[in-house]
C-alpha cells in the first residue's frame, strides 16, 4: 500500500508540473495573440491577462492527453534513473503490477477532467465569447434551442424580431410552426404573426399560412388578418449566421449535454457532432489510461540498457500520433463516413491494445 500511495503521489505531482508549465506557456502565448486581435479597440495587459485566462482553459482541455503522456514519461524518467524501478522489481512486483497503480490515478484524472474540468471550460469558454463579442461589437449568437423548440433573433432599422419554431429542418432555414415578434424601437411589440411555415431566401422570409395581428390596435383580435397567399417578411439572418449560432460542442457542459442533443432533435437539428462529442468524453478516462501505457511501453526500462533518448523519442511521436488519429477520426464521424462509436472509441482502444502488446512482449518475451 505504501508502493502504491508513493507511485501515486509521484504520477500525480509529474503530470502538475507538465500541466502548469503547459498552462504558463499558453497565457504568453495567448496575451500576445488578445493584445494583436484587440490593438484597434486599446486592450491593455491586465485585460488582455484577463481575456487569455478565460481562453486558455479550452487549449489545455484538449491537449490533456499530451500532457498525461508527458507527466508519464518524465514519471518512468525518473524512477529509471534512481533504479527505484530496479528496486520494485527485485521486491517480486512485475511490470505490469506496477503500472496498476498509475492506470487507475490516470482513469480518475480522466474522470475529473470530464465530470470537472469540463464545466469549468464550457463557462470559461462563454464568457470569453461574450467578451470577444462585445470587444469588437460583433454580436452575440442569434439561435438559441429550448424544450420550448428554436428561437432565432434578428434585427433592423425599425426594431427586433424575435422567431419562436417547434421544429425546423437540418440548418435553420425552414422552420415550421413558428411565430414572429416584432418590437420597435423603443423595445415595445407591435406585431405578431403565426405562420405554418417560413423558409428563409434572399433578403428575407418566405411565410405560408400566416396569420397577422396588430398589436398597437386597441383589439387586436378584431383586427388581425389571414393571408390567402405567402407572405414575405425582411431578415438580416442568412444561413452561414444561423449555423455560426450553434458554436462548438465543447461550449456545453458535459451534464448538459444529453438535454441540449434532446432540444436539437426535438427541434429538426442534426445533433450528430454533439453525440460524437459526448462519447468522446465518455472514452476520455480510457484515453488517459492508453497514454500511460504508451509511455510505459518504451520507457519503463533501465537507462543502462541505453538509448534513451531514441525510447523517449517514440514514446512522443506515438503520443503526438494517437492524438492526432483521435481528431481525424473525429472529423470522419462528424462528416457521417463512420459511425459515432468507432469515431469515439477505436482510437484510444487500439492504442491500449496495442501498447499493452508491446508491454506484455517486453515483459514476458
Amino acid at each position: 500500500m505504501t508502493l502504491n500511495l508513493y507511485i501515486a503521489r509521484r504520477f500525480l505531482w509529474t503530470v502538475t508540473i507538465v500541466f502548469l508549465i503547459f498552462f504558463g506557456i499558453l497565457m504568453l502565448i495567448d496575451m500576445i495573440e488578445q493584445l494583436r486581435r484587440f490593438s484597434s479597440v486599446g486592450v491593455g495587459l491586465s485585460q488582455a491577462m484577463g481575456l487569455a485566462l478565460i481562453n486558455v482553459p479550452e487549449t489545455l482541455y484538449r491537449v490533456m492527453p499530451l500532457i498525461v503522456i508527458i507527466g508519464s514519461i518524465t514519471m518512468f524518467l525518473g524512477l529509471a534513473r534512481s533504479s527505484e524501478l530496479v528496486v520494485v522489481r527485485a521486491a517480486g512486483r512485475s511490470g505490469l503490477r506496477f503500472l496498476l497503480t498509475p492506470l487507475l490515478v490516470a482513469v480518475g484524472l480522466g474522470l475529473l477532467t470530464v465530470t470537472v474540468f469540463n464545466p469549468i471550460v464550457a463557462a470559461t469558454s462563454k464568457q470569453y465569447d461574450n467578451s470577444r463579442a462585445a470587444l469588437s461589437q460583433s454580436g452575440v449568437s442569434v439561435l438559441s434551442v429550448a424544450d420550448s423548440g428554436l428561437w432565432l433573433r434578428q434585427g433592423s432599422d425599425d426594431g427586433q424580431t424575435v422567431i419562436q419554431a417547434a421544429r425546423s429542418n437540418f440548418d435553420g432555414t425552414q422552420l415550421f410552426g413558428v411565430t414572429f415578434m416584432s418590437f420597435d424601437a423603443s423595445g415595445l411589440p407591435n406585431t405578431r404573426i403565426e405562420a405554418a411555415s417560413a423558409k428563409l431566401g434572399a433578403g428575407g422570409w418566405v411565410l405560408s399560412g400566416a396569420k397577422t395581428w396588430h398589436l398597437a390596435d386597441p383589439n387586436p383580435e378584431l383586427t388581425a388578418t389571414t393571408a390567402t397567399g405567402d407572405v414575405s417578411l425582411p431578415s438580416d439572418l442568412t444561413p452561414e449566421r444561423i449555423r455560426d449560432s450553434f458554436g462548438t460542442p465543447s461550449a456545453i457542459p458535459f451534464w448538459e449535454l444529453p438535454a441540449y442533443i434532446s432540444g436539437l432533435e426535438r427541434a429538426g437539428f442534426s445533433a450528430r457532432e454533439y453525440r460524437l462529442w459526448l462519447q468522446m468524453e465518455l472514452a476520455q478516462p480510457l484515453l488517459m489510461a492508453a497514454m500511460v501505457l504508451v509511455a510505459a511501453g518504451f520507457t519503463m526500462r533501465h537507462v543502462r540498457f541505453g538509448g534513451t533518448g531514441r525510447m523517449v523519442l517514440y514514446a512522443m511521436l506515438a503520443g503526438f500520433s494517437i492524438f492526432f488519429l483521435r481528431n481525424f477520426a473525429q472529423a470522419l464521424g462528424n462528416t457521417g463516413q463512420i459511425p459515432i462509436s468507432i469515431a469515439a472509441w477505436s482510437p484510444p482502444l487500439a492504442a491500449a491494445l496495442l501498447a499493452l502488446s508491446l508491454l506484455l512482449h517486453l515483459e514476458d518475451g
